[in-house]
C-alpha cells in the first residue's frame, strides 16, 4: 500500500457540479497518491461516475477544480485513461482484436515497425495473444473487457479511471479479471481510481475504499484497507480484517444501495 507520504497525482479541491437546478456533487475534496489503488462506493444517483469523468477531463466542473501532478485537468489526457462498462460501445468492431490495441499506439505516435511487438506483449498480458486476428463480436463478454483494458494500458497512462468494469461479467470471470487488473496495474506501476456498487469487489482490490452519500453526492467516509498483497480470492475474502471492513460498508451502504 502507497505511504501517506507518496506523491500525489490527483488532487481535487472543492468541487461542485450542476446540471440546471440539480446539484449532482457538492464539495468534493480528494488526493489519490502514486500507485494507490481507490475504490469508490455509494448508493446509485449519488454522482460516481460524474466524479470519475471528471477526473478524466470528460467533464468540467462548476466549481473548484481537478488537478493532475499539479496541473488542471481542462480535458481529456492520455496519461488519464477512462475503462468504461460498456465495453462493447468502447470497442471498434470493424477492428480486429490487435487493431484496437494499436489505436492507442497511433495516438501515442508509436512508429508502425515498433507497434506490433507491443500489440503482441499487451495482448499476452491479458492472455489474448492468440486472438489477435478475431473481432470483438467473436470474443466473450469477459474478453472484450479484458481488451479494452488492454487498450487503455497500451497508452502508457498515468492514471486508470475504471467504471464498474466488470458490472456486467459472470462471478467467475469477474473474480479473474479482479486478480488480473490488480496485477497488471501493480507491474505498470499505475494509479486507478475504481467505482463499483460491490462492496466486496471495493475491499479485495482496494488500498482505500470511500463511501459518497448522495443528494448531493459528497464523500462520506475512508476505510484504509490494511490486507496484504498480493491477494487471494479465498483466503483474503475469509480474513477477519476483510470481513470486519466488509460490515462497516455494509452499515453505510444497506441492502439496496
Amino acid at each position: 500500500m502507497p505511504t501517506s507520504t507518496a506523491s500525489p497525482v490527483l488532487s481535487i479541491t472543492g468541487l461542485d457540479f450542476t446540471v440546471g437546478t440539480l446539484n449532482i456533487l457538492s464539495g468534493i475534496s480528494l488526493t489519490v497518491r502514486e500507485k494507490e489503488f481507490v475504490c469508490i462506493v455509494g448508493a446509485s444517483g449519488c454522482g460516481k461516475t460524474t466524479l470519475l469523468r471528471l477526473m478524466g477531463g470528460l467533464l468540467s466542473p462548476t466549481q473548484g477544480k481537478v488537478e493532475y501532478r499539479g496541473r488542471v485537468v481542462s480535458g481529456p489526457d492520455r496519461e488519464l485513461a477512462v475503462v468504461f462498462q460498456d465495453y462493447g460501445r468502447a470497442l471498434l468492431p470493424w477492428r480486429t482484436v490487435a487493431g484496437n490495441v494499436e489505436l492507442a499506439l497511433e495516438a501515442r505516435k508509436v512508429p508502425k515497425a515498433e507497434r506490433a511487438d507491443i500489440v503482441h506483449d499487451m495482448l499476452s498480458r491479458v492472455g489474448l495473444a492468440e486472438r489477435a486476428n478475431a473481432y470483438p463480436v467473436q470474443l466473450s463478454g469477459g474478453m472484450q473487457q479484458r481488451l479494452q483494458i488492454a487498450r487503455c494500458l497500451a497508452q502508457a497512462p498515468q492514471v486508470l479511471l475504471m467504471d464498474e468494469p466488470f458490472g456486467a461479467l459472470d462471478a467467475m470471470t469477474r473474480q479473474s479479471l479482479q486478480d488480473e487488473v490488480a496485477r497488471l496495474c501493480a507491474d505498470a506501476g499505475v494509479t486507478v481510481v475504481f467505482i463499483t456498487h460491490d462492496l466486496e469487489e471495493a475491499i479485495y482490490l482496494g488500498d482505500r475504499v470511500i463511501s459518497m452519500d448522495k443528494h448531493p453526492g459528497r464523500l462520506s467516509e475512508t476505510l484504509e484497507i490494511d490486507l496484504e498483497r498480493p491477494r487471494n480470492q479465498l483466503t483474503t475474502r475469509e480474513d477477519a480484517r476483510f470481513l470486519a471492513y466488509r460490515h462497516r460498508l455494509f452499515d453505510l451502504l444497506p441492502p439496496g444501495h
